[in-house]
């Protein structure tokens, strides 16, 4: 599984469409990302711990804008107002929400992968 992305774009103001380099594209919820934002404001650093109430985030929220923190993460500014959260590449593509990758995640690794 390759995680660069080749193309991240907004989509109706509701998702962000990602187009990696194995040619796989993810679709995500503008909701959902901005739920799992990984910034100190929403998770606590020392334990981990979501803090951010995600009933606080509004259904249309939005993806003002997006941009590339160095060749490894993408920080998105939401119409919220929020804009720390670094999204590395990497968890991007691990919480990839299609059938395919939710069925890899959970599957059992093979006696080849051990």
């Amino acid at each position: 599984m390759d995680s660069t992305p080749v193309e991240i774009r907004r989509v109706d103001g509701r998702e962000v469409h990602i187009t990696w380099a194995d040619g796989h594209r993810t679709v995500y919820a503008n909701k959902e990302l901005r739920e799992t934002c990984p910034c100190a404001g929403c998770v606590d650093e020392l334990t981990g711990k979501r803090t951010l109430d995600p009933r606080t985030v509004r259904p249309d929220i939005r993806a003002d804008d997006i941009g590339l923190v160095g060749r490894y993460a993408v920080r998105f500014g939401w119409s919220d107002g929020h804009g720390t959260g670094i999204y590395t590449f990497q968890k991007l593509r691990e919480r990839c929400p299609c059938e395919a990758c939710q069925a890899r995640a959970v599957a059992p690794a093979s006696s080849d992968e051990r």
